[in-house]
Parts: C-alpha cells; sequence; structure tokens
C-alpha cells in the first residue's frame, strides 16, 4: 500500500503527498529549508513573516500540479522540479545571492542543480533514482530549456510567483498579494508549445501584477528590511571566506559570532533590532544629470564607505552605501518582466497592448531611493553631513 500523507497548508489546506513528492519532503536536503526564513529579515518590520522557504516548496509543487492538470499535462517530473526548485538555496533566502555569486559565480539555481544530481550530497538525488525519474531532465526543467515545462515553474507568470506572492502576502500581513489563483490557472491554454492566457483573465492578471509591483517596494525591498540585509552582507564580507551556502540561517549567525568582533556586534544588532538608520538618501528624480552620471560611474561603492566613515570617526565597516541595482536583479530576474502572452480571436497579443497596466509598472522605481547611506543612529546626524560631499561633491 501507497504510503500517503496529508500536509496542513496555510494557504491551501491539505496537500496531498506520496510517493517521490513524500520522499523528497523526507530528505535532508528538503528539510534545511526548514530552517531558512522565506523573506529573511522581514520579520523585523512584519513580525508574522516566519515561514520557510520548505512550505514556500510545498506550495510551489502543489500549484504546478493544478497548472498540469488544467492544461492536461501528465509529467510527474514537472511537479518534482517544481517541489526542488529552491533546494539551493542559502540562509536568509536572496540576501547573500550577490555574495555567493561574487564569490563562486554561482547562483541559488546552480547549486540547486548540482544538489539535483548529487554532486553535493546523495539524499535527493538516491530518491529520484529509487522512481525512476530523470535527474538530467529535472535539471533541464529548472534550466528553462523545456518549453512550457519549463514555463510552469519559471515563466512570466508561473507557479512560484503565485505561491510566494499569496504566501508572503498572508504571513506579512498586508492586503498587497491578492491574487485569484484557481481564475489565473483557468484561464490558461498552450498554444504553439508556450503558456498564453485567455483575454477574460486580464483582471485576474493585472490584479498579479500590481500585487508583485507593491510587495516589492513595500515588503520585499523596505529600506529597514534592505538595511539588515546589508548588515549582514558586510559582517560575511569582513569575515573569512568561508562557504555558507548550504548552512541554514541559525547555522549562519553561529558561524558570525566566531568570526571577530565586529561579527559579533552585527549578530547582535540584528538579534535585537538595533539597526543602522538611513542618514542619507537620494532619489533618481531628486537628481541632476550630473548626480545621475556620478551613481552610474560608481561599481563598488565601498571606496565611499571608507572615506566617510573616516571623515566621522567611525570604525570601517559602520557606514554601508547601498545603491540597488544588480543584485536586486541577479535574486529576482523577473522583478520587471511582464511579457505575458494573451490569446484573442486566435493570435497572440502582448499583454502590454491590452491594457496599460503592464507598460506602467514597468516604468515604476524598484526603489524609492537610487543612493543611501546608513549607519548607527548615533552617527546619523555628521554621516549625513559628510554623504553629499563625499558623494556628489557638494559642500
Amino acid at each position: 500500500m501507497e504510503n500517503v500523507k496529508f500536509i496542513r497548508d496555510s494557504l491551501y489546506g491539505n496537500i496531498k503527498v506520496s510517493g517521490a513528492i513524500l520522499e523528497l519532503l523526507e530528505t535532508p536536503e528538503l528539510q534545511r529549508l526548514h530552517g531558512i526564513k522565506q523573506l529573511g529579515f522581514t520579520y523585523l518590520v512584519y513580525p508574522g513573516a516566519n515561514h520557510t522557504r520548505l512550505e514556500h516548496s510545498l506550495g510551489t509543487s502543489f500549484i504546478a500540479s493544478k497548472i498540469c492538470e488544467a492544461l492536461d499535462i501528465k509529467n510527474e517530473g514537472i511537479v518534482v522540479a517544481s517541489l526542488l526548485h529552491d533546494v539551493g538555496h542559502g540562509p536568509f533566502s536572496h540576501t547573500l545571492e550577490a555574495i555567493l555569486h561574487e564569490r563562486t559565480g554561482k547562483n541559488h539555481v546552480d547549486i540547486g542543480k548540482e544538489i539535483i544530481l548529487g554532486k553535493i550530497s546523495n539524499g535527493v538525488a538516491e530518491v529520484l533514482d529509487k522512481h525512476g525519474i530523470d535527474k538530467e531532465e529535472i535539471v533541464k526543467i529548472l534550466d528553462g530549456k523545456k518549453g512550457y515545462h519549463s514555463e510552469i515553474i519559471h515563466g512570466p507568470l508561473d507557479a512560484d510567483q503565485i505561491d510566494y506572492l499569496m504566501r508572503d502576502a498572508y504571513y506579512t500581513g498586508v492586503a498587497y498579494g491578492v491574487i485569484d489563483s484557481d481564475r489565473l490557472i483557468q484561464t490558461m491554454k498552450l498554444y504553439d508549445g508556450k503558456i498564453v492566457f485567455e483575454k477574460k483573465g486580464i483582471s485576474a492578471l493585472e490584479s498579479l501584477l500590481v500585487a508583485r509591483a507593491l510587495m516589492y517596494s513595500s515588503v520585499y525591498l523596505h529600506k529597514t528590511v534592505r538595511i539588515a540585509e546589508l548588515m549582514l552582507v558586510k559582517a560575511i564580507k569582513k569575515a573569512s571566506d568561508f562557504n555558507f551556502s548550504l548552512l541554514t540561517d541559525c547555522e549562519l549567525i553561529e558561524k558570525l559570532k566566531s568570526e571577530g568582533e565586529f561579527q559579533r556586534d552585527i549578530v547582535n544588532r540584528l538579534k535585537y533590532r538595533k539597526l543602522f538608520k538611513k542618514a542619507f538618501a537620494k532619489s533618481f528624480d531628486e537628481m541632476n544629470e550630473k548626480e545621475k552620471e556620478i551613481i552610474a560611474e560608481i561599481e563598488n561603492p565601498s571606496y565611499i564607505e571608507e572615506e566617510i566613515a573616516r571623515k566621522v570617526g567611525i570604525d570601517d565597516g559602520y557606514v554601508i552605501v547601498d545603491i540597488p541595482g544588480k543584485d536586486i536583479l541577479l535574486s529576482e530576474p523577473r522583478i520587471r518582466k511582464v511579457d505575458i502572452k494573451i490569446f484573442e480571436d486566435g493570435k497572440i497579443r502582448n499583454i502590454g497592448e491590452i491594457t496599460p497596466i503592464a507598460n506602467a509598472l514597468q516604468m515604476r522605481g524598484i526603489t524609492d531611493w537610487a543612493i543611501m547611506v546608513s549607519c548607527p543612529e548615533e552617527y546619523r546626524s555628521k554621516v549625513e553631513k559628510y554623504s553629499n560631499e563625499i558623494i556628489f561633491g557638494i559642500k
């Protein structure tokens, strides 16, 4: 008799799992995701945001199975791939994606593929082999090389996005992630080997795109969350070059405690929410053309941080300059993508041709600031005084 379990999910109620999915959930590689918060330090602003990568992975596989059912696709590999799509995530989720890429040239997807192929550990690979599931096929699905099979997990609108937007809105308590997932799935169809949406689903699509934009500006890239993330990144950059990619959140924090006085101080600040504060910030709208050019030419702001710290008289590491850009796109490459295809009267049109919302959201800024300088609260006034001078040459 097949072993079957029902897992109670906060969003979808009882999710039935059995076979390969159940055995994969019990592997150390998947269980590690229990120790990784889905939204990193977002709980410092939204206290309910303590859900984990494992919950999201299970939810994504559930949504993927519903999409497969709606499109009459019978391929267990898609559901398996959706469950494993985040298995390579490091501690604090996307927070450390940029520094991981700097040091190894890899992102969490690359590490996930190595786990699936058994190059890092054997748990997942052994379960896949036992159930006759082609590991290379799973990797190709996650790599975007299997057409609409891949689009179900990583496309302009996919199971991953549907779940994380709904789940993150639920746990943060914000009202932005209200998405009619049933309607979205009902209006999906296959056309010429790609996933498209019937025009009658436009309202549900607009709702998702707006929800995604608002979740990024209000939750994922909230100023306080961003500062906490940058504090952790700074602590790691000033520590020894250790491999953190397969640690849990708690394991990383414990490791940092042994790395030195600066790391211990940052850990305590994060633990007790004694975060750095914004001392200076400027948006592109507030800049003239020369200032925009200066910002565009800054590749590594560390020399600015060091100069401000020297002027203020505080230790290196206690001034952080944030210029949002490549690191955000690296952690979420779909942030601006609205390449959703609409099927109408036997023809395919881009969603931007039908509703102005899609194009308007593409033009919307990702953050409220083009550059932000943060530091311990007691140094805010001094850091603010020198920031304009050092960054833009304005006294």
